[in-house]
């Protein structure tokens, strides 16, 4: 079953707050579905794919510390002259190492961003989003908030959420003021980088001139939300519009839809009738309806022998009839070995593999700009990590050809991630002019050095964590 909605047209000032704990909940069983530079680390902690104790965050998967931007990097080809912009990859990367079970999921919001520019120029930076739980537990300097896929199963797992709440309660931890990660998805928003997880606001972040990340803090779109959104809303070509949705997992209406017009403007709720809180991770648009799935997932191979996963379109068509989609040839599971350009239309599939010993991740399509082109007129990218020289890159591959056209060489491991972006020189320009970045003290100054001193290359740095 699924629910289509007509999108709503009313702008609406009111607001209901309502309180949203997702993750812990939904792995208990509810629903379907301080100085950082003192932390001392006594033990080596181990993560399973399912996000059960006993296995190590380790190998490729190991987190990496903050990367001040990195100018003058290797580029092999040449940069198409129309991809001027960032792209931009999410992901999870604990601050600090976990004192218990982890999972990839639980890691704190690290955005990696390389800088294409004209002349083949390249640059790379990395950052964790500043999230309010991020900078409570780096100024107490060790994990406190409970990690809702690795650390809460079971009566242990109800004890460390009773513990969490006693803290809250007398005041150790605020939990008011959000426990997201922002680490999922991104979307670039009426002048905005919004970095998002399921379980609280957005996180708007800047993207400086120099190509480096700075989080200017939580987002609630002028006092228009003060719930949470999910990490995947859709931005309208045609209006401009961003369509989300909003689940509550303690009261009804579970689900909720509503829309923010390009001017910032919020519609009214829209409550969707749920039998029981359950987590909705995505959604799809139309020319004019919203579509959920309300119901249990049906299982029909599309492709038929191969595992694809992260699929992306064209976003200029995005919400209506399209013909190609790129998707991560997720083999070996639980990595990609390159990606598939799929017709919807004649079934015909087209891989673009990584090579030996090489993975990656989501393939983010970014579409031509020129006028009247064909739909699949434009670039794929994403990093790779060639695991046996030790090294990771941006690929750069022309979609109609499927021929790699340029790779940037990274001066640092980028860890494999969730989702991605691409902002182009237009929008960043567009977002110098309408907003005034107030400088904000960043993760490294907690370790004791300025990573914006004037052209200072700094190594990367993470508490306790070998790069």
């Amino acid at each position: 079953m699924q629910a289509c909605l007509r999108f709503p047209t009313t702008p609406s000032n009111s607001n209901e707050a309502h309180f949203n704990i997702p993750r812990p909940c939904q792995h208990l069983g509810v629903g379907h579905g301080g100085e950082v530079s003192a932390l001392e680390i006594r033990k080596e902690t181990r993560t399973q794919p399912n996000g059960r104790p006993g296995n190590p965050a380790e190998g490729e998967l190991r987190p990496v510390g903050e990367c001040p931007v990195q100018h003058g990097l290797e580029v092999l080809g040449q940069i198409p002259e129309g991809l001027s912009g960032v792209y931009l990859r999410n992901g999870g990367n604990p601050m600090f190492q976990p004192a218990n079970g982890h999972h990839l999921f639980d890691g704190d919001g690290m955005i990696h961003a390389v800088k294409l520019g004209f002349g083949n120029r390249a640059s790379y930076s990395c950052r964790f989003t500043r999230t309010s739980r991020l900078e409570q537990e780096a100024a107490l300097g060790r994990h406190v908030f409970p990690k809702p896929i690795g650390e809460l199963h079971g009566h242990l797992g109800l004890a460390r959420l009773a513990l969490f709440y006693a803290r809250a309660g007398i005041g150790l931890v605020d939990q008011a003021r959000g426990a997201g990660v922002a680490n999922a998805g991104l979307v670039y928003f009426n002048g905005r980088l919004l970095a998002m997880s399921e379980d609280d606001l957005p996180y708007h972040v800047a993207i400086r001139s120099d190509g480096d990340l700075q989080t200017i803090g939580r987002f609630n779109f002028n006092g228009q939300i003060e719930g949470s959104m999910i990490a995947h809303p859709k931005v309208d070509p045609a209006t401009g519009d961003l369509h989300s949705l909003s689940y509550n997992v303690l009261k009804k209406p579970y689900l909720r839809y509503f829309k923010i017009d390009k001017w910032g403007r919020k519609s009214r709720d829209i409550p969707i009738s749920l039998p029981q809180p359950t987590m909705i991770h995505d959604f799809a648009i139309t020319e004019n309806h919203v579509v959920v799935r309300i119901t249990r997932s049906t299982r029909r191979a599309i492709v038929p022998g191969m595992n694809l996963e992260a699929g992306q379109v064209n976003r200029r068509r995005l919400g209506w009839k399209t013909q190609y989609a790129y998707m991560a040839i997720a083999e070996p599971w639980p990595k990609c070995s390159g990606f598939a350009k799929v017709d919807l239309v004649t079934g015909q599939v087209t891989k673009f593999l990584y090579g030996n010993e090489r993975f990656g991740g989501e393939p983010c399509f970014v579409p031509s700009m020129a006028g009247d082109v064909d739909e699949d007129e434009g670039y794929v990218m994403g990093f790779v990590r060639d695991e046996r020289r030790e090294r990771s890159e941006l690929l750069i591959v022309k979609a109609s050809s499927m021929e790699q056209v340029a790779l940037v060489r990274l001066p640092s491991r980028v860890p494999y991630g969730f989702h991605g972006t691409f902002v182009s020189s237009q929008d960043l320009s567009e977002q110098g002019q309408t907003m005034f970045i107030r400088p904000v003290e960043s993760h490294s100054n907690l370790l004791g050095v300025d990573p914006y001193a004037g052209g200072t290359q700094l190594p990367c740095m993470l508490a306790g964590w070998p790069n």
